[in-house]
């Protein structure tokens, strides 16, 4: 019996299939400024034909003209996007998808500052969340074992009220609005809710999408939240569910391990594990405007003890609206410092 016929065919039927496949190609750049304008484009290995194609962002759908579509993205949230192609050729169709980022169109800002005043803090309060409400200061601090919320006198630095976490959590961030404390712990997932005058805890709440807690404040209306990541949360204060988030991004990279959040004459403030800086943050885009470096302020503090843990920096930020006053310290700090940033 001969095999030829039969190894021909087979050989004309695999360069036939492999003749009709198409190959496309989803041409996009991996990064982009938002002051730039997108172009989006489709193609063919070998330049077969396509009957159409359908772009979109984050599974909305843009606008284009053949095979090819251009938008300004300037009105888009910075950082992580999803484009996607719907290809429509022979009677079938092809999804692609491909990541772009998007980032800030300008680089930040850049601050220096001033001390109006010094004020006492307490050396052992391992500090992760500051506020100041109605002339005092409220801290909570973590470690397992040592976390707690207290408040506190502004000038005297003396503890007018305080309640113990269980030993189990450690505690992060906090807030406070529509007169009750929201308070994070770091890895146990969930978050706690007291009364502002009893420091009762009312309830406790989960985190719906991400997995960590670090630093958390309000912008009057949504609680803002970090996770360690990038990412800030727009959490519903009644629900506590984490309806929406926005990406820290300067003009050419993402920036991570955001931690203490406040929220100051509409920009949200953060500052980054482990560094002795501010950030800035739009928090419509998310876009870096403004970086301070405070640096010096932890080589005050070193003037009069020292700090031999590598996290023990800066990491309380509050604000006082009504005297646009921006308070801020450290973790086992002995002082608290009243500044005035100045842009360079």
């Amino acid at each position: 019996m001969s095999y030829k016929p039969l190894f021909s065919f087979l050989t004309f039927i695999l360069l036939i299939s492999c003749k009709s496949e198409y190959k496309f190609t989803l041409n996009t750049p991996k990064k982009i400024k938002s002051n730039q304008e997108l172009t989006i484009s489709i193609s063919e290995k070998n330049n077969k034909p396509i009957d159409s194609v359908q772009f979109s962002i984050d599974g909305n759908k843009i606008i284009n003209k053949g095979n090819t579509s251009t938008i300004n993205i300037r009105d888009y949230k910075l950082g992580k996007h999803t484009i996607t192609a719907i290809v429509f050729f022979e009677s079938k169709t092809k999804k692609i998808t491909k990541p772009i980022y998007f980032t800030a169109d300008t680089a930040p800002d850049i601050y220096t500052f001033k001390i109006i005043n010094k004020y006492p803090h307490d050396k052992n309060a391992f500090t992760q969340g500051l506020e100041y409400y109605n002339g005092y200061l409220y801290e909570g601090t973590g470690r397992k074992g040592s976390s707690y919320i207290r408040k506190v006198e502004l000038t005297s630095g003396k503890v007018l009220q305080q309640i113990d976490l269980d030993d189990q959590y450690f505690g992060e961030g906090i807030t406070i609005f529509n007169h009750k404390i929201y308070q994070l712990t770091w890895q146990s997932g969930v978050g706690f809710v007291y009364n502002l005058d009893t420091f009762e805890k009312e309830k406790e709440f989960k985190y719906t999408k991400s997995r960590e807690g670090w630093g958390l404040a309000n912008n009057g209306e949504k609680l803002l939240k970090t996770d360690g990541t990038e990412r800030i949360w727009f959490l519903n204060p009644e629900t506590l569910v984490e309806e929406s988030y926005i990406e820290a991004y300067t003009n050419d990279r993402k920036v991570e391990k955001l931690n203490e959040l406040e929220y100051v004459n509409g920009l949200i403030y953060a500052n980054i594990w482990q560094q002795n800086s501010i950030l800035m943050i739009n928090p419509k885009t998310g876009k870096v405007e403004g970086v301070a470096n405070l640096n010096s302020l932890k080589e005050d503090i070193l003037k009069e003890q020292n700090l031999t843990d590598d996290d023990e920096v800066l990491n309380g930020i509050a604000f006082d609206k009504e005297n646009n006053r921006l308070f801020v310290t450290g973790k086992h700090w002995g002082k608290l410092y009243e500044i005035e940033l100045i842009k360079k």
